[in-house]
């Protein structure tokens, strides 16, 4: 994501490099999530200003948070105190629940898209993009490259490839809350498919 001056304004441009062979139902995939995370208005939302495509490259104008990820605070920092972590994630409940009632799922919550401001505002960036860059429109457990870093925040639905709904969110939120208290998630593995297999089969911890 690069920082740049838009008419006076910081705003981040994320570049999406689709490929050329990105078949033309995913780039339709595409341009209606954009759209629709661009009609998305809640002060615990990245807001999308802009998008298009140039030189057979994808790109969103959002809003630029001045901060860190939430995955980089816990990194840093370590566990959050329950009263820091419950707030954040009242802030990301709210920002979710003003989505599914724009028909909106995210389908990727997890601490890498929760931005934490220098003032603390909580942000959820990226809103139905990584679900619309997926190849089929679901998380495919053999790319390594768009599931390594999600596959630890799957609901078990979404694990076994089926339909997901605003509960996926939710239960995800759970998992990224479970992380901020207890600073490592619930589950752990040597691969995404390992990961997976433990949301849908295992009791949780």
């Amino acid at each position: 994501m690069l920082p740049l001056l838009a008419g006076g304004a910081t705003v981040a441009v994320k570049l999406l490099l689709m490929g050329r062979h990105a078949s033309e139902e995913s780039r339709k995939r595409f341009r209606r999530e954009a759209q629709r995370a661009a009609n998305l208005s809640h002060p615990n939302i990245v807001g999308v200003y802009d998008w298009g495509k140039e030189r057979g490259t994808y790109y969103i104008v959002m809003e630029y948070v001045d901060g860190r990820s939430l995955s980089e605070v816990i990194r840093s920092d370590g566990p959050l105190e329950p009263k820091q972590a419950a707030k954040m994630a009242a802030d990301v409940a709210g920002a979710l629940g003003s989505a599914h009632s724009k028909g909106v799922v995210h389908r990727d919550v997890k601490p890498g898209n929760i931005l934490i401001a220098k003032n603390g505002d909580v942000k959820v960036a990226d809103f139905g993009i990584a679900w619309a860059m997926s190849s089929t429109g679901e998380e495919d457990l053999t790319q390594a490259g768009s599931v390594m870093g999600t596959a630890t925040y799957f609901s078990p639905e979404q694990a076994q490839g089926k339909t997901v709904d605003p509960r996926s969110d939710i239960y995800s939120l759970g998992v990224v809350l479970y992380e901020m208290l207890a600073g490592a998630p619930p589950y752990s593995g040597e691969s995404p498919v390992v990961i997976a297999y433990k949301h849908v089969q295992e009791p949780l911890p």
